[in-house]
């Protein structure tokens, strides 16, 4: 859709039409059919070109226009590392969350320091507990 959209404005024969095409039929993906044309043409990207161009006849023709497979897989494989470094980043701020909140509980309770796994200097729980999160 965002290919024959950017086309379009570089002025590419696309119509109107057949962007709306593209557009009404983006969610509606029929796998069993795509799994059918994998079968068939034994490559991932053009099973799935052809069975949205099953869903969008007067778009078929625009469909994946100059791209090659790594143009779909790149820009997916992009929006997949972006939506999991989301999902990690939310979760470490909870862990740091919890961790401050444990060293802050922690603050005044003395133990022992180590340097290089050598007992070292005295030092508090809360520290360690700040300094472990520093690392991360």
């Amino acid at each position: 859709m965002a290919l024959a959209e950017s086309q379009q404005e570089l002025g590419l024969e696309i119509s109107d039409e057949q962007r709306a095409s593209l557009r009404e039929a983006i969610d509606d993906i029929d796998f069993e059919v795509a799994a059918g044309y994998e079968r068939d043409l034994r490559h991932d990207v053009m099973a799935h070109v052809h069975a949205y161009g099953d869903r969008c006849p007067e778009a078929r023709g625009i469909i994946h226009l100059g791209a090659t497979s790594c143009f779909v897989t790149d820009n997916t494989d992009l929006l997949l590392l972006g939506q999991a470094l989301e999902l990690i980043r939310d979760r470490l701020v909870g862990v740091i969350h919890h961790l401050a909140v444990f060293a802050a509980g922690n603050r005044d309770l003395p133990c022992l320091g180590f340097t290089h796994l050598q007992p070292a200097q005295p030092t508090t729980v809360g520290k360690r507990a700040t300094c472990g999160a520093m690392t991360w």
